[in-house]
């Protein structure tokens, strides 16, 4: 039988790191203690390590019929991170049987639907938690003000985060809608405001000296093309040789998030990069291969990559691949590039996305004048 393992995401310093969550099992144990770069906290009792060093799909892979690896972020944000704490998660009932075929219903039609594989784990995992709340009460029987209830008794009490809070209520709203053709009043649960935190960017020299620690060709051009096309992690891994147009100089992006093709224009620069790369690491069918040829470069081992090349260069900040995607719009925004053409380039469905870039860039910013320097 599976076990619930919780990655939980902390901030201590400047690095954040994952803190493994789980009742004993000698064989996630085993595999928790042979992970690269894994302690153990004597205060907390409980393992953990750079959150960089922490690949989830490779987790959820290596785990599969083992553990559930779930993010804390999104289940148990907010909770005492000390010995003793009760999982709230795993104090609530299980599901009678009626829920537990309503999930598989549930999940079944996300999946024929299209959904991604993420969106399908998080609201089947949201609607579970709730139908857990809510005990042997059956489906029929479930109005909003179950909703409130849960919202209040279960989310607000345990602290937990925002984005995990729209997530259930919007699981929830969509089960009831597709699955038992009812309308629920979810308008009547007093939503959160959204945090508005600003995108990480780095600058252009920083970039360039992270690029240049790099002395392996694969490694500098996988950091070159997600900066040089604003790329998001899975689509730099998604890629496949067709995809590189050489003589049109153009990326075509396939089903990328959103299920949306699009094109991105790549220069001679980065063009030349990708023939070195070509040359010296042949692949099959992706782009960019791992050690087994034919077999997609992990993304734990592009992680690693970024990591090693901050570590390099003695870069303190706790930059990701996505700041390289920040850094590439906000850029593109410095040098006169219309707003308009970011979001096509970026794939973002709105401009107000793509207009939170307006806020970090500093080409205007630094031509105000403080009145201090008038005094």
């Amino acid at each position: 039988m599976e076990i619930e393992l919780y990655l939980n995401r902390q901030k201590i310093g400047k690095d954040y790191f994952y803190y493994f969550i789980f009742p004993f099992s000698r064989e996630v144990y085993r595999y928790i203690r042979a992970l690269e770069g894994i302690q153990w906290d004597r205060r907390l009792q409980r393992w953990y390590c750079l959150e960089s060093q922490v690949s989830l799909d490779v987790l959820r892979s290596d785990l599969t019929g083992i553990a559930r690896v779930k993010e804390c972020s999104q289940l148990l944000q907010g909770l005492e991170q000390r010995q003793g704490t009760i999982r709230a998660a795993q104090t609530l009932p299980e599901m009678n049987p009626e829920k537990q075929l309503a999930i598989n219903g549930f999940t079944a039609y996300l999946t024929s639907r299209r959904y991604s594989a993420n969106t399908v784990r998080v609201y089947t995992d949201a609607l579970s938690i709730f139908f857990r709340f809510t005990g042997n009460k059956a489906l029929g029987q479930i109005s909003h003000l179950d909703i409130i209830q849960f919202n209040n008794n279960y989310i607000l009490k345990h602290a937990y985060s925002v984005s995990f809070q729209n997530q259930v209520v919007n699981a929830i709203k969509l089960y009831f809608k597709t699955q038992r053709k009812q309308e629920m009043q979810v308008e009547l649960i007093q939503r959160p405001k959204r945090e508005k935190r600003l995108p990480n960017v780095l600058s252009k020299a920083e970039i360039k000296e992270i690029i240049g620690a790099l002395a392996n060709v694969k490694h500098r051009t996988m950091l070159s093309l997600i900066y040089a096309c604003g790329l998001r992690r899975g689509e730099l891994l998604n890629l496949r040789l067709q995809d590189v147009h050489w003589d049109r100089n153009l990326l075509f992006l396939r089903q990328a998030k959103g299920k949306k093709d699009r094109v991105m224009p790549i220069g001679a620069k980065i063009i030349e990069l990708l023939r070195d790369y070509q040359k010296a690491y042949p692949t099959k069918i992706w782009l960019f291969e791992g050690r087994q040829m034919g077999e997609k470069y992990s993304e734990r081992s592009l992680q690693l990559v970024l990591k090693q090349a901050l570590q390099k260069v003695g870069n303190p900040k706790p930059a990701s691949l996505h700041w390289l995607r920040h850094s590439y719009a906000t850029h593109l925004l410095e040098s006169g590039t219309d707003l308009r053409y970011i979001q096509e380039l970026l794939g973002h469905n709105s401009s107000k996305t793509t207009e939170i870039y307006t806020h970090v860039s500093t080409k205007n910013l630094q031509q105000i004048r403080s009145p201090f320097d008038d005094l």
